[in-house]
């Protein structure tokens, strides 16, 4: 388990219950030393319940952001049956950040699209951390063209920390195809849902998360910025993203209460990245609500409803 920085006690407890059982290994008072550790497990078990019960926002980002949550891939893998990736945007090449391609969902038909982080460094660089270029979202466009012509539902696993800002992506159109991926997101006939598994960040987000139902894990975050982004800009000092954490309004829980999410998919104690068979089994259960509230509705009602979402945010409390 790798230990984020408020979570410091709580490894220094596990490490001491650990050398104790190394110790129980060796020793012939195996008994007493194993009545030690259970003692100071129990404490941890505590201790991780009392960090977990109020996280502030930098402390949910923290955690949105740990390495060890399921990603893309593993929802995939756990979710889907006779998953057939399809590579590419037709123009320029294919974009590792985005993963997708048909599948079947409870053996249903659909289109999957999702941000893959990676798992490791040599994963993670090739998947540019999840940092989509241009190529990522004309792939997904490309998907959910299809998805339209087909009549198949779009599933989006959002968890990038926002699109790629390099020169090379600029120059081939990052802001351009951000703006037409939210527009196809917008234009499709067919169920439209979306899950934020970890980091929601800006434009690179929005473009796949422009759905009928949205859903967030408890611990995940969606915001315009990153709370570093956002105090270097308006402080100018990196430093107190803490701060900007609390002025984002950047959790789940915000966003409920906001109307910019539909649900909170609950995570269970010490986050998805202790239990992630669980928590994929938590998303594939709201998923499969969120599709079958919309399963009745026609593709002109499913593109007025999303439409009219998005127009609405906002909007509450203007006319007082």
């Amino acid at each position: 388990m790798t230990y984020l920085d408020f979570e410091k006690p709580l490894a220094d407890m596990d490490g001491k219950a650990e050398e104790l059982r190394a110790m129980a290994r060796k020793s012939e008072d195996s008994v007493d030393v194993e009545k030690e550790a259970a003692a100071l497990d129990k404490k941890a078990a505590t201790m991780l319940k009392d960090l977990y019960k109020d996280l502030t926002p930098w402390r949910k980002t923290q955690v949105a952001r740990h390495a060890d949550r399921p990603h893309c891939s593993d929802y995939i893998k756990g979710l889907f049956t006779e998953y057939m990736p399809l590579a590419g945007d037709r123009a320029f090449g294919d974009d590792h950040a985005v993963m997708g391609g048909l599948a079947r969902f409870n053996d249903a038909p659909c289109v999957v699209i999702g941000h893959e982080k990676g798992t490791d460094t040599k994963s993670r660089i090739h998947h540019n951390f999840g940092m989509a270029r241009p190529e990522g979202y004309r792939k997904a466009i490309r998907l959910m063209d299809m998805a339209h012509r087909f009549g198949l539902p779009v599933i989006t696993l959002v968890d990038t920390p926002g699109a790629y800002p390099g020169k090379g992506a600029e120059e081939r159109g990052q802001s351009e195809a951000i703006a037409r991926c939210t527009q196809k997101c917008l234009e499709i006939g067919v169920p439209l849902v979306s899950v934020i598994i970890g980091e929601g960040g800006s434009g690179g987000a929005v473009a796949f998360a422009t759905a009928n139902k949205i859903a967030m894990l408890e611990h995940s975050i969606y915001s315009v910025i990153s709370p570093e982004g956002c105090a270097s800009i308006l402080w100018k000092d990196a430093e107190r993203m803490r701060e900007a954490a609390e002025a984002l309004r950047l959790t789940a829980q915000d966003l409920k209460q906001l109307g910019v999410i539909d649900r909170i998919i609950a995570e269970q104690l010490g986050g998805a990245q202790r239990h992630p068979e669980e928590t994929i089994k938590a998303v594939g259960k709201d998923i499969a609500e969120m599709l079958k509230e919309l399963s009745d509705q026609k593709p002109a009602a499913l593109i007025k409803a999303r439409r009219e979402k998005f127009l609405s945010m906002g909007s509450k409390g203007l006319a007082a």
